[in-house]
């Protein structure tokens, strides 16, 4: 069960340097402001601006992560006529999405892969959010970009908020090959993510650019075989995506 703010906390917790950062400086402005008057209103604007830079995004998450539909995933509402045989769940090293599908599928076999590459992904926020997450039971490792997982067996696998962490085109398509070469033949793939758009520009600013736009999504699916049947908007900040090999 997820609090009432465990969203917006794991935003500010996993990216605290940040924050501190950003307080020290709205303090300063401030500061500036109190000390000399000449530049007085100069400063407060800088300090104003940087309170709504500091606090938007922690508004925003505290939408999307604790106040909207989000976990309840309701997109894979009758997305099957049955319940799927064999779920296959994507995390990059912060899985808070396992034990929600166990929940919901629970005839269903799990299987999860952490996509964590300690290579590519050296962002600290990811680092401290695989410490304060321990990784869900029986959970596996990609080798080489290989999933352990046989060809065609899988009868849905979710890609929830981690796609976005294989940062060049060519390795999400190289990804995205290796997920189609696991689906079934009535297989869906749903990819849930932030885009690189106005809605989320406005409210993370300069974060908006770890995401990727919608044309870069597409054209990776394109490029990998995958056929989108459909998209679901969740909070106004974030899409899924809903695929079938092309």
């Amino acid at each position: 069960m997820r609090s009432r703010y465990e969203g917006m906390w794991n935003v500010v917790r996993f990216n605290w340097p940040k924050y501190v950062l950003g307080a020290g400086g709205i303090l300063g402005a401030f500061g500036v402001a109190w000390f000399f008057p000449d530049v007085r209103l100069l400063f407060i604007a800088f300090g104003l601006f940087g309170t709504v830079v500091v606090l938007l995004p922690l508004l925003a998450s505290h939408v999307i992560y604790d106040r909207s539909a989000l976990y309840r995933m309701p997109w894979l509402d009758g997305l099957h006529a049955r319940p799927p045989e064999r779920v296959l769940n994507l995390n990059a090293g912060f899985d808070e999405s396992s034990a929600i599908l166990n929940e919901r599928f629970p005839e269903s076999e799990l299987t999860v892969v952490d996509l964590f590459d300690a290579v590519r992904c050296t962002e600290p926020s990811i680092l401290r959010a695989r410490m304060a997450y321990p990784p869900y039971p029986g959970t596996l490792l990609t080798k080489d970009g290989e999933f352990p997982v046989l060809t065609g067996s899988i009868d849905l696998v979710i890609a929830f908020l981690s796609l976005h962490e294989v940062r060049t085109h060519v390795d999400r398509v190289a990804m995205l090959k290796e997920i189609r070469r696991t689906l079934a033949v009535d297989g869906h793939l749903v990819v849930t993510e932030h885009l690189r758009d106005l809605p989320n520009a406005l409210a993370f600013t300069i974060g908006v650019f770890h995401f990727h736009t919608r044309k870069m999504w597409t054209r990776a699916f394109r490029e990998s075989g995958l056929h989108l049947i459909a998209e679901h908007r969740t909070a106004g900040f974030i899409t899924t995506f809903i695929l079938r090999s092309a």
